[in-house]
């Protein structure tokens, strides 16, 4: 981490895991990925013409050509649909060009690329404005799992990264204007919940060599895990490499560069404990809490 910058910008020790976020012992490292011309753009994908350029943009857009001609027709006919009606008729069409399970609430105006790889479990929810962009290896988001209006979730990986993706697991919440970039993939875990703006950058910049412009460095990508019952604070920035354990809170405006220890309560720039969450500890703060209402009770009388 000492070495490298987070960019514009993994998996939950929970005894329960479930198949929207299949376990990793252990966060899986990338090498340097040798950057492109343009920043973002593989060399062998470079445009040198029109044609090429339009072949570009569709690369980007579906898995293929056919696909993005079924994706794009799709979407025309059903993703401008307002009112509880589209949402009925986004559950019906939607299934020929993602998986779905049960039914998904999907409102009016919400951008899907590459449908192909985004499976939705059975009563998720995805309000206005989200954006999921999920190549190569998709995004999962799990049952009752909401994602608020204009949130991001990108992979967005054409540097052939090997573990890009984006999975969340059961009855999470992820709040208005959220950020995720799951280049060296983001696993969330079941019941968590963040506030609006924070974001998840699962990729970094090498900036080593003072020589050389920092988008010819390449990236390393680490990926980021969000374990099970963590609740994640207005504007938190969790860096890339980072585990983030179960029952841990981040307070808001917090950058998280280190690992988070499970019951523990983290926050400043960058991150660091602020207590513990424990019986002992919760029971002195009920006891605080008391004893403060009943002297505001004394004054106001």
């Amino acid at each position: 981490m000492s070495t490298i910058v987070n960019a514009h910008s993994a998996e939950p020790s929970s005894a329960e895991p479930h198949p929207a976020a299949p376990l990793q012992p252990q966060l899986q490292p990338q090498p340097a990925v040798a950057p492109s011309a343009a920043p973002g753009v593989a060399p062998k994908d470079q445009a040198t013409g029109a044609g090429d350029g339009l072949l570009l943009y569709m690369r980007r857009q579906a898995a293929s050509a056919p696909r993005y001609v079924l994706e794009s027709l799709v979407f025309a006919l059903a993703a401008w649909v307002p009112t509880v009606l589209g949402i009925a008729l986004r559950a019906l069409l939607y299934r020929l060009v993602l998986r779905m399970e049960g039914i998904a609430a999907i409102e009016n105006g919400v951008r899907l690329r590459f449908a192909s790889g985004i499976r939705l479990g059975r009563g998720s929810y995805l309000d206005n404005g989200v954006y999921l962009h999920a190549c190569p290896q998709g995004i999962e988001i799990g049952e009752q799992t909401f994602i608020m209006q204009g949130s991001v979730l990108h992979v967005y990986n054409f540097r052939e990264l090997p573990h890009a993706f984006i999975r969340i697991g059961r009855n999470s919440l992820i709040g208005e204007l959220n950020v995720l970039r799951g280049q060296g993939g983001i696993t969330i875990g079941d019941r968590v919940y963040t506030a609006p703006l924070v974001q998840m950058l699962a990729v970094n910049h090498v900036y080593d060599d003072p020589t050389r412009p920092m988008v010819e460095q390449g990236i390393t990508a680490e990926g980021i895990v969000i374990e099970d019952d963590v609740w994640i604070g207005g504007g938190a920035i969790i860096t890339d490499g980072v585990r983030v354990g179960r029952g841990a809170v981040v307070a808001a405006g917090a950058v998280v560069t280190k690992d988070v220890e499970p019951y523990t309560v983290v926050g400043g720039v960058p991150a660091r404990l602020l207590r513990r969450v424990d019986a002992a500890t919760a029971a002195q703060e009920a006891a605080s809490r008391a004893a403060g209402t009943a002297k505001r009770r004394v004054i106001h009388l």
